[in-house]
């Protein structure tokens, strides 16, 4: 750190141009950000992808279907409509409710919009067909592609809201931390450059992996909220050495110290993200890669450019003051800190049962994958799907795909046979409605009947193709209907129940319900080691840091139980449906994201806590006046800290996307019970209780080590 404070402080021109020129460069990418953002980030390389693109590049299947909702819409209308989209050429295929009667019920019908693997920028293909549809009320794209391109322009729109929202309450929170116009806005325009460098090197990285929209939020989230707090601590700690010391060694020491909490601090957030990366779910993964590199960037910015500022600033950085510093700030809080030691049994009990209130609605949590829901109300998209839900009940039902392969084909007798009694088992199943073979689409009965009704060349001519659409070489497509939602618990075991059946055929399952199935268990079965890999890296980090045992096993139990209590808050808001939320569910990506992103956010303010209680212990060796100065000292910054992050993560709640709303809430919530139950009551009474062991570390040399304490 000495070295890094050497360089900063002789070369802080050189290193603002070239953080300058590395802004403008990035912000011209970053603005390419959002046209690369598609599809919710649910994607995992499993059995179902391979199976869809067995049905889609083998037995030529549509890759994906969109529908064209009609509501009241006359049958001259509807086929003009249609005969619009077919002049784009953009679709394989158009099935018409004017050929099908099963698609009109009720003044409403709906057209299937099929596409194949060529059909690459879907987000372009539904901008066309809107602008072909016109303004027609009544007609509306639905389907996945165009729910996509909406959840991404609503995200956008999201992104603005909370903007508004929570920039000008964070100035302002920072006008009253520091006093002064100049030293509030510098931390806002680290956090800035932080963003939107940070969207520039994912935009290259765009062209080489696929980004879910809901990067879009999450990461300016969490880039303006760390970027502003380390600029917070580091500014707060450069002001109080400037008083005693000059400028150029003011910097030096607050690199040294406020520096090195803000990289041990940065290391436990990254840790939280990049375990995400052992959970191969495209979401995670984006999550994990993004936030590491916005995580890496306001470090960077932090050590690098916001002392380089702060230097050519010089003391303009207490210009314009608005307010003047209270002088007896800290001595309230150092009064506030001695009460709490004082009664550190009391306090600790109380703070257990607040919690653990919060957690009891942890047990109902019921979590899903985001589909639909995800969008607001206000967009026709999720009108006309839930329209064409309710009216046909196409959620009571899920289609799956069985790929069956046999090594000798399945057009001899014996393959035909094997055919016949692969689609037996799966019809027995109590939870399959249909079941389409060669025989069920032909109306044929049995084996004998098939190999006779070829011997007849007019029948032979209808059957042929047939065969060709279920039978490829030695692969066997069968659609299976379940009457049950591809959501649903029972469709899920069932996919996982026929993709591990033993038989000679090699099934293999696609499907809504075997993608929500794997979906399912690939994150259940990698939380094990996502929760393994932050506790103990966490654990040595904070080691490490404080050569104590007692205060990183300390903090991450406190972590826990925080996070704890934040799920079930989040049970009770959204679940139980309050504050204005409708009941719903919890998406599935909530209690993983929100884990690995707090658990090391809520680090953030435990290294700025004890640090500041380490110092004071070095020099004392008393327990007690380093847990009161610590507290004293560092319950300013930190209560503006955790403000300003819960301003602008708590901003998401006023926006639309739910699972974005669910982050941003779940984040605000827990960085409010870790900064005031936490930080400021269970922290200094368990530091109390625990006296000097608090510093114990085995085997420690000098004047630590057991039985040497002063």
């Amino acid at each position: 750190m000495r070295t890094l404070a050497r360089f900063v402080t002789s070369a802080h021109k050189y290193i603002i141009i070239a953080w300058i020129a590395i802004f403008i460069v990035m912000a011209v990418f970053a603005i390419k950000l959002p046209g690369l953002l598609e599809g919710d980030g649910f994607e995992i390389d499993g059995e179902h992808a391979a199976v869809m693109d067995i049905v889609s590049n083998t037995f030529d299947m549509p890759a994906e279907t969109m529908f064209l909702v009609f509501e009241d819409i006359s049958d001259d209308t509807i086929q003009s409509t249609l005969h619009d989209i077919e002049k784009l050429d953009v679709t394989s295929e158009i099935a018409s409710p004017l050929d099908n009667n099963t698609q009109y019920k009720k003044g409403v019908s709906y057209a299937l919009l099929h596409f194949d693997n060529d059909a690459t920028n879907m987000s372009d293909i539904v901008t066309d067909i809107r602008a072909a549809i016109g303004d027609v009320k009544g007609i509306t794209l639905t389907g996945a592609s165009a729910i996509s391109k909406d959840i991404n322009t609503a995200s956008q729109r999201d992104l603005m809201t909370a903007e508004a929202i929570g920039l000008p309450i964070a100035i302002i929170i920072l006008l009253f931390a520091f006093g002064t116009v100049v030293a509030s806005f510098v931390p806002l325009i680290i956090g800035i450059v932080t963003v939107v460098t940070s969207f520039g090197v994912l935009t290259i990285l765009g062209g080489k992996m696929d980004l879910s929209i809901f990067v879009l939020n999450i990461i300016p989230m969490l880039g303006l909220a760390l970027s502003i707090d380390f600029a917070l601590l580091f500014i707060s700690r450069y002001r109080e050495e400037r008083k005693k010391s000059k400028m150029q060694e003011a910097i030096s020491t607050t690199i040294r110290t406020a520096g090195r909490s803000v990289i041990f601090s940065a290391f436990c957030v990254f840790i939280g993200l990049g375990a995400m990366m052992l959970i191969r779910v495209d979401i995670f993964q984006n999550i994990s890669i993004g936030g590491m590199i916005v995580v890496g960037m306001a470090v960077l910015s932090s050590i690098t450019l916001l002392p380089s500022v702060l230097i050519a600033l010089g003391d303009r950085i207490d210009k314009w003051q608005l307010l003047k510093p209270k002088a007896k700030g800290a001595d309230n809080w150092r009064k506030f800190a001695q009460r709490v030691i004082k009664r550190p049994v009391t306090i600790t009990i109380i703070a257990f049962i607040l919690l653990g209130i919060a957690m009891i609605p942890v047990k109902n949590m019921e979590m899903t994958i985001p589909t639909i829901d995800s969008l607001p109300k206000s967009y026709d998209t999720r009108q006309a799907f839930e329209l064409m839900d309710d009216t046909f009940g196409l959620g009571d039902q899920s289609s799956v795909y069985v790929i069956a392969e046999r090594a000798n084909g399945w057009e001899d007798t014996e393959g035909l046979q094997a055919m016949k009694e692969l689609e037996e088992q799966l019809s027995k199943d109590s939870l399959v409605d249909k079941v389409t073979t060669i025989f069920t689409a032909s109306d044929i009965d049995s084996v004998e009947q098939w190999e006779q009704a070829l011997l007849v060349p007019e029948m032979a001519t209808g059957l042929t193709p047939l065969a060709e659409t279920f039978i490829k070489d030695k692969q066997l497509m069968i659609p299976v209907t379940l009457g049950a939602a591809g959501d649903s618990d029972t469709a899920q075991q069932w996919a996982r129940d026929w993709s591990e059946k033993e038989t000679a055929w090699n099934l293999s399952i696609g499907g809504q319900p075997k993608f929500n199935q794997e979906i399912f268990d690939e994150i259940w079965d990698k939380i094990g080691y996502v929760l393994i890999v932050i506790l103990v890296s966490t654990f040595f980090i904070l080691m490490l840091a404080f050569r104590s045992i007692l205060i990183p096993i300390k903090a991450i139990l406190m972590n826990i139980v925080g996070l704890s209590a934040t799920f079930g808050i989040l049970v009770y808001i959204f679940q139980y449906g309050h504050f204005g939320i409708e009941p719903g569910t919890i998406a599935l990506i909530i209690p993983v994201i929100v884990f690995s992103l707090v658990f090391g956010l809520s680090m953030d303010y435990e290294v700025f806590l004890i640090s500041r209680m380490q110092e004071e212990y070095a020099n004392t060796f008393d327990n007690d006046r380093a847990t009161v100065e610590g507290l004293a000292t560092t319950s300013k910054i930190i209560t503006s800290a955790a403000l300003i992050m819960i301003v602008l993560t708590g901003a998401f709640a006023f926006t639309d996307v739910m699972p974005v709303k669910q982050i941003g809430v779940g984040i605000a919530i827990a960085v409010a019970i870790d900064a005031t139950i936490i930080r400021l009551l269970l922290v200094p009474s368990l530091m109390k209780l625990f006296g000097k062991w608090n510093w114990w570390l085995p085997f420690r040399k000098g004047p630590y080590k057991a039985g040497n304490w002063h």
